[in-house]
């Protein structure tokens, strides 16, 4: 095909979509700004730099993310490829040599034929329409032009500048016996989930939330907080009572049990159609992973919570993925503009190029006139579109790691329960059952990959 597509950021999305529509047979301009501007958080002028971490985290298949290391490879990803020709001894975990990685990434995606890198700073959205497409992946910390171009477009409301994440936990592992469902003065549905403390309970609470070990804030992630979603760790230092008066506030709320409003009242909210898992409203977190399992196992009703995301706060710049963006990735407001990577909510190495596999290959669909086709919802790679078309309000949008709650449940008989295990495992089965249909329809992955060879990824 003669049309060239633009992107925007060689990082880990941008390149793999680069990858995606190259070896569709379309031609790629790669825009990088290193050598002449870095982020604060890289640190070498490499294609793809591993700025955080050298791990993509765990690999079995009883893990959201290892499915979705498996789908990836099995679709031909270009990062995937140079991960494995790269990977160090980590357990159960898939890493890499940093240096050997980008690399890899150097010859696989810089010395591909139809794929032109070019070294320049970019200041604004470049002109695009549906016959000469861009796609921005300028990650997490896009570069400050950009960014307010970027805001102009889709409007201030649409657009952030950091991370507030609430910690998930699986539905299952909530005590039922201890909590309700009730909405604020009955109001609408019994949406929410409400977990009681007595005065005793909350002030353990508040004190062990003051008193948890935090992840200290990177340089270039100091930011000022808004008021209206601060780190549960500012608002328990402003006083013993801060919590009881804003996301603990239980006016509008009575336990069935006691026929009284509680001291404080924390609130789970679903984060899935199926409710299979909840979000702890109002508690992004800086406390590290451990002392979050420790401190939120406090809350009464999930003594034994299994946490399917922890909270975090850090910087990032990311859109309202599903009030600006269409099935394909492409703004709504811009035709021929996309947007891949940690721009639009996804979180992690994985999740950002596995964003890019997507939006490369959807988008050589469309120029090729055919329908759009996205993975199977029941496929990890099908749960990021998911998550990312999931409508939220403006202000409660949050960018996600892969989780199980982003698949559709199992559709198992009403007597048949499955451990978590095995049921993640059979989420897992039926997920690269469902894959190679759709490989097959869209002309990509690997279809010549031996049964079996997940081996690869799990040493």
């Amino acid at each position: 095909m003669s049309t060239t597509v633009t992107i925007v950021g060689a990082g880990l999305a941008g390149c793999e979509a680069a990858y995606q529509l190259a070896e569709q047979g379309l031609a790629v301009d790669l825009v990088e700004m290193k050598p002449h501007r870095r982020t604060p958080a890289q640190q070498t002028d490499a294609l793809a730099e591993l700025v955080c971490s050298n791990s993509l985290r765990g690999a079995a298949l009883s893990n959201a993310v290892g499915l979705l290391k498996e789908e990836m490879r099995l679709a031909g990803s270009v990062v995937m490829r140079a991960a494995l020709a790269s990977r160090v001894p980590a357990g159960g975990a898939l890493a890499v040599d940093r240096e050997r990685f980008s690399a890899a990434m150097a010859e696989l995606v810089g010395e591909h034929p139809r794929i032109t890198i070019r070294r320049e700073v970019v200041t604004a959205i470049p002109e695009a329409s549906p016959e000469r497409p861009v796609i921005l992946a300028t990650g997490p910390l896009t570069a400050d032009e950009l960014a307010a171009d970027l805001e102009r477009v889709v409007g201030t409301e649409h657009l952030a500048y950091y991370d507030a994440i609430a910690p998930i936990v699986a539905a299952d592992s909530i005590d039922w016996d201890v909590v309700w469902r009730q909405s604020r003065y009955d109001k609408g549905g019994a949406d929410y989930i409400n977990c009681p403390f007595d005065r005793e309970q909350y002030e353990a609470f508040v004190k062990a939330i003051v008193e948890a070990d935090q992840v200290e804030a990177k340089p270039f992630e100091k930011v000022r907080y808004f008021e209206g979603c601060l780190p549960v760790e500012v608002m328990a230092g402003r006083g013993i009572d801060t919590l009881a008066h804003g996301p603990m506030k239980p006016v509008g709320l009575t336990d069935p049990r006691t026929g009284k409003r509680p001291h404080a009242v924390l609130q789970l909210r679903a984060e899935d159609t199926a409710a299979t898992a909840y979000n702890i409203v109002g508690f992004q977190s800086r406390m590290k992973w451990p002392d979050q399992k420790r401190v939120f196992r406090m809350i009464p009703g999930l003594a034994q919570a299994e946490f399917m995301r922890f909270g975090a706060v850090h910087r990032n710049t990311f859109v309202n993925a599903p009030v600006l963006l269409d099935a394909t990735m492409q703004l709504r407001s811009r035709p021929g503009v996309y947007l891949a990577g940690q721009m639009t909510g996804v979180e992690g190495y994985v999740e950002s190029a596995g964003s890019g596999l997507i939006c490369g290959l959807l988008l050589a669909r469309r120029l090729r006139g055919e329908p759009a086709q996205p993975p199977p919802p029941t496929t990890a790679l099908g749960g990021l579109l998911t998550q990312l078309g999931r409508r939220h309000d403006k202000l409660t949008y949050q960018p996600s790691n892969i989780t199980w709650s982003h698949l559709p449940p199992l559709d198992l008989p009403k007597q048949r329960k499955l451990k978590k295990r095995a049921r993640y495992e059979a989420m897992s089965e039926r997920a690269l059952a469902d894959l190679p249909a759709w490989l097959a329809a869209i002309g990509a992955g690997e279809p010549s990959a031996p049964e079996g060879a997940h081996q690869l990824l799990t040493g």
